[in-house]
């Protein structure tokens, strides 16, 4: 028996990297999972892997900042799994840059990807959890639900950089705050995770050929300078990078039961890095 058996999880950007871990592991646990990535080819991969591991998981492919989206993931649960029990708004990315060399699509694109998309899922999610716990509560039942939204250390405390990546991570969590407060009455918890230096394909050592990511065409550089990698390791007390699992541990504390009367908080998983 998992401590999520019979719950629905929906993971944006958990075709790789840190949503795909989550997506593992709350599906150990024993929720069904809705997996979505912006390519078919890694959500695929993800989807696999879960029913190789004994889970229950269904894909919504696409980009998260595209206007329908969200009512499409959230449909996606419904139809397949008939409800929405868990959310972890997870999907990003960055795009760098100085402020004097940043243009306004640059800039809008993080707001689009970390803040309005987030926004879109939760706002289409709203009436089926609202008619649901409606429904519980003439029943007699509390059932909690979860919102796991995903933030950052730049988030909290600025980088240089990016001035984009830091307005939307640090706009996120006003959102958190907020939407505890709104949806406290329907027994959801709305908790926020920020993470640190965690090893995923944005963060990889530059090589010779710095890599690259396309988003929607707009081929976007990746990567870390390895002498800033390096010096940012050792500032790290724990003494290295977090890796995918450490940050899907740190999200599965929000949606495990034993958080049920925690909302409206910050957790920094960084390896006690405080910028």
């Amino acid at each position: 028996m998992g401590k999520l058996d019979g719950k629905v999880a929906l993971i944006s950007g958990s075709g790789r990297g840190i949503g795909r871990a989550v997506a593992l592991k709350l599906a150990q646990e024993g929720a069904r999972v809705v997996i979505n990535d912006l390519d078919q080819e890694p959500a695929a991969e993800a989807l696999a892997a879960v029913e190789a591991a004994g889970g229950e998981a269904v894909a919504c492919n696409g980009n998260v900042t595209e206007p329908d989206f969200g009512e499409r993931f959230v449909q996606t649960a419904l139809d397949n799994f008939g409800g929405v029990d868990i959310i972890v708004n997870n999907a990003g990315y960055t795009w760098d840059n100085v402020v004097h060399k940043m243009n306004d699509d640059q800039f809008q694109a993080m707001l689009d990807v970390h803040l309005t998309a987030p926004f879109r899922i939760m706002r289409a999610a709203a009436e089926p959890i609202r008619i649901a716990a409606k429904k519980e509560a003439q029943e007699g039942r509390r059932v909690t639900r979860k919102v796991v939204n995903i933030s950052s250390v730049a988030g909290l405390f600025g980088n240089a950089g990016q001035i984009n990546y830091a307005a939307g991570k640090a706009g996120i969590i006003g959102m958190t705050r907020t939407m505890c407060k709104e949806w406290g009455r329907y027994n959801v918890t709305v908790n926020c995770v920020a993470f640190g230096l965690i090893e995923t394909r944005l963060t990889q050592k530059m090589e010779a050929e710095q890599a690259t990511i396309d988003i929607e065409g707009e081929e976007i550089k990746v990567g870390v300078n390895p002498s800033l990698m390096d010096a940012l390791t050792q500032m790290v007390p724990l003494g290295r990078p977090g890796v995918p699992e450490d940050a899907a541990g740190a999200i599965y504390l929000f949606c495990c039961p034993e958080s049920d009367y925690v909302s409206g908080q910050v957790l920094v998983c960084a390896g006690g890095l405080l910028m």
